[in-house]
């Protein structure tokens, strides 16, 4: 299995019809601090941070690392897209796999940039790690991400019982490459 820390990163500007994927810049860190500590985005992710603690513990340039992309509607950060492997000691069916997490702000939701840019990331995904399948999980509750998910392919696997809610983990199988 490739590992995403082997793709070469950052990736060119990934560009949809609205929107720019790209690199995290100095210029995104209001919109960071904005992103985690909203009650409305972390609703189903535990509750927000303190906007005090990640205005000190936030880098100048957050999130900077291989599978972090942040979402760009006309110069300025609209969302954040993860695409990291899941970890050995998750769920057996997600253990190993890439995972796809994402966060936007709620002043854009229900007009189709999430799906339009993790759409965008999955294709990206599938042209560097061609075969690989891809994980999601999302509360139950969140039904605005599970339609998402099926918007994007993601099919359950199981349901399942973790930080006092019911989970729901979602797979979406490997694109095969073209010949």
């Amino acid at each position: 299995m490739s590992d995403l820390g082997a793709v070469a990163w950052p990736p060119a500007p990934i560009r949809t019809g609205r929107l720019v994927l790209r690199e995290s810049e100095a210029r995104d860190r209001t919109a960071f601090v904005e992103l985690l500590a909203s009650p409305e985005v972390h609703t189903y992710l535990g509750g927000p941070r303190s906007r005090d603690a990640l205005e000190h513990e936030l880098p100048g340039t957050p999130e900077r690392w291989p599978g972090s992309l942040v979402v760009d509607l006309d110069g300025a950060m609209i969302g954040h897209i993860l695409l990291r492997r899941a970890p050995e000691h998750s769920r057996p069916a997600a253990a190993g796999k890439a995972d796809l997490g994402y966060l936007f702000l709620p002043r854009v939701w229900g007009l189709g940039y999430a799906a339009e840019a993790c759409a965008a990331a999955l294709d990206w995904f599938d042209g560097v790690l061609p075969g690989e399948p891809v994980v999601l999980t999302t509360q139950t509750a969140n039904l605005g991400s599970m339609r998402l998910a099926a918007k994007l392919g993601f099919t359950e696997v199981e349901r399942f019982h973790a930080w006092d809610a019911e989970q729901w983990l979602g797979l979406r199988p490997p694109v095969t490459p073209s010949a």
